[in-house]
């Protein structure tokens, strides 16, 4: 298998394909170029993304683009199956907690940033203003594209965009191959067969130790496969360590006793929609939540390592514990 990675939308990107190296090299190209194309429409961290256009409509219809509204159908479906567990809306809420920039520049020292809040997001926002207003409050046209978000509502797109990505750049790959992985920031999507085993075999890795895996996961594709971690994204606000999982009842970040999750799904966005909602409902609710997509398996791991798996996790992945 051939391999291509580059950073796009704040994280890593890892494109891998089976096939003729000279069709595989040019697949590479493209895909890679589509990936930046949508990183200048989805992203928030730019003012003159479309996104961030469409932030500032503020209760005003809005035509998007045909990328924008599938992706934007496809979270207002999400919401109500993950019992509104996921959310895009929760923008105000993660830039209250301090994510308020990508995550490169709130790591850097304070003296050495530069000053780049932009400004659709330099304000606070009132702790309760936004909490409350789910995006199913939102409507969405098909006909002619447009979109209606409530006043004062702000979106977030960043992590079920890198789910609905992987899968699309996934299909555009397979043009140029035999069998491809894209791995966008921990979404990944497969297709075809695996090389030289009768499975894709995935690790699935310890939040603690990342450099070593609790297990490995037998999956066939066509798959999503998603992991969603209160770890690798935290900062400190107000001497209080924070993370970007947000929890819409709370608009506070998720108080979850399972460090991450991995969600596997026929679908990009759903993984992720559902790899989030699963962390943030933790062990006590996990399992009313997972019932909003049938077929729909999971694995949690807690703060001692211990793994927490639907009931079909095991069997449907085949994982073995090193």
């Amino acid at each position: 298998m051939q391999f291509y990675g580059f950073r796009a939308m704040t994280t890593e990107i890892q494109l891998g394909a089976v096939g003729d190296p000279k069709f595989v090299e040019e697949g590479f190209k493209a895909v890679t170029a589509w990936i930046r194309s949508c990183e200048q429409r989805f992203t928030r961290f730019t003012d003159s993304s479309e996104l961030a256009e469409f932030n500032r409509s503020d209760g005003r219809w809005v035509s998007v683009s045909a990328d924008m509204f599938d992706l934007l159908a496809e979270a207002y479906d999400l919401v109500e199956r993950t019992q509104g567990l996921f959310d895009p809306s929760i923008l105000p809420d993660l830039i209250n907690a301090g994510y308020d920039r990508s995550i490169e520049m709130i790591r850097q020292p304070a003296t050495a940033r530069p000053d780049p809040v932009q400004p659709n997001q330099a304000q606070a926002f009132p702790a309760l203003a936004t909490r409350h207003l789910s995006f199913t409050s939102a409507r969405l046209e098909p006909k002619d594209r447009s979109v209606r978000l409530q006043p004062g509502m702000r979106l977030d797109l960043g992590g079920v965009a890198k789910g609905w990505m992987a899968e699309r750049a996934a299909h555009k790959l397979a043009a140029y191959a035999n069998s491809v992985a894209v791995d966008i920031g921990g979404d990944l999507f497969l297709l075809g067969e695996a090389e030289d085993a009768p499975d894709w075999e995935i690790g699935l890795e310890d939040p603690r130790e990342p450099a070593t895996d609790l297990a490995i996961l037998h999956v066939k594709a066509p798959v999503a496969v998603a992991t969603s971690s209160v770890v690798k994204r935290r900062w400190t606000q107000s001497q209080a360590t924070r993370h970007h999982i947000i929890d819409p009842r709370t608009g506070e970040p998720a108080d979850t006793d399972w460090l991450c999750v991995t969600a596997i799904a026929p679908h990009g966005a759903q993984a992720e929609a559902f790899a989030k909602s699963l962390l943030i409902a933790g062990s006590k609710e996990a399992g009313e939540v997972s019932q909003g997509l049938a077929g729909l398996a999971y694995i949690g791991v807690d703060q001692s390592g211990h793994l927490w798996g639907s009931e079909n996790s095991q069997e449907l992945l085949h994982v073995t514990e090193k």
